[in-house]
């Protein structure tokens, strides 16, 4: 009786081991992998991490959990990307402020972008926008250039915050063409377009397309895009006003944390490619006025680091960074 007690207990010991081996061998992904947005749900950002998500659900077979966690112009979601497991399992959609610019302006945020994260491939750009209200004076940039060098820190241009990428955009304007604005940061959202709407500000720099149907509306006037776009043909870029600064675009990224296996970024990197690249969800971010932006991590690493680069001398000469 007691051998054949025996004989059950190492049966059943080599079955539990045999079931944990095998759990453990199943390739990525085996559960659920968490996507955090660094911004508010929703938001700009917001919409094509959902949508990219809801592609990838079914190229990897496993679910996509967005988890929004907005603050300090996007880093406090970047930083629990930084600190998470190198597993493949928490994953971030990040945009170019807190990667680029935020480190630039204040380099004690709590993560290094070039040595905490890696691109798995990026997904999508937008240009950013000067817009005035329609009931304001100024019909041209320059226009507008010539009022702020007469009046110096007079007009109050708003963005989405401290260190975020319009901030930057109006700094290069004021480096390179002498005016002085009075910045007037906010916390994101919609409210940047609503302060100058409702005219608590002169100026406002953010993405086109929250500007869009204020523009069809006739209640805000474009006087500068960071590129072109086929709606506002007329409306010029710095380099086409002469001066010799191109300014950034928005891009939104798939990025992981530093140091993901290979056999996780042999699974995720294809995946993402087809996503990004999927017909239905390219029409999609086109109907949504994005303009989807495929590049290999490869590919994307370099761009961003020359972005960085450039950004860090500009900086440097404006007084933004030692």
């Amino acid at each position: 009786m007691k051998q054949n007690f025996r004989i059950f207990v190492v049966l059943i010991i080599s079955l539990l081991i045999f079931s944990s081996s095998t759990l453990w061998a199943q390739p990525y992904p085996n559960r659920a992998i968490q996507l955090i947005i660094p911004t508010v749900a929703g938001s700009f950002q917001d919409i094509p991490a959902r949508a990219l998500s809801e592609v990838l659900n079914k190229i990897l077979g496993t679910q996509i959990i967005p988890i929004n966690k907005p603050g300090a112009a996007s880093t406090l979601g970047l930083d629990i990307v930084a600190r998470s497991k190198k597993d493949g399992y928490t994953l971030v959609y990040s945009g170019s402020s807190p990667l680029v610019y935020a480190p630039i302006i204040n380099p004690q945020i709590p993560y290094d972008p070039h040595k905490d994260f890696e691109p798995l491939g990026s997904h999508v750009m937008v240009p950013f926008a000067i817009g005035v209200h329609a009931n304001s004076p100024w019909k041209t940039f320059n226009e507008l250039l010539d009022y702020a060098r007469m009046n110096p820190e007079k007009l109050r241009i708003n963005t989405m915050g401290i260190g975020s990428t319009p901030h930057f955009i109006v700094e290069i304007i004021q480096s390179v063409t002498g005016v002085k604005f009075t910045h007037v940061p906010y916390k994101g959202g919609e409210l940047v377009i609503a302060a100058l709407l409702g005219q608590q500000v002169e100026v406002t720099c953010d993405i086109i397309n929250k500007f869009k149907p204020h523009i069809e509306s006739g209640k805000i006037r474009v006087l500068l895009l960071t590129h072109k776009v086929e709606y506002l043909p007329n409306v010029p870029t710095l380099i086409e006003l002469g001066y010799k600064q191109e300014l950034p675009y928005l891009w939104f990224a798939m990025y992981g944390p530093s140091g993901l296996p290979g056999d996780v970024k042999k699974i995720l990197i294809p995946a993402i490619e087809k996503a990004v690249k999927d017909p239905i969800l390219r029409t999609k971010m086109e109907q949504l006025g994005f303009t989807v932006y495929y590049k290999s991590p490869e590919e994307f690493k370099k761009i961003v680091l020359e972005e960085f680069d450039t950004a860090l001398a500009i900086a440097k000469k404006i007084g933004l960074s030692k």
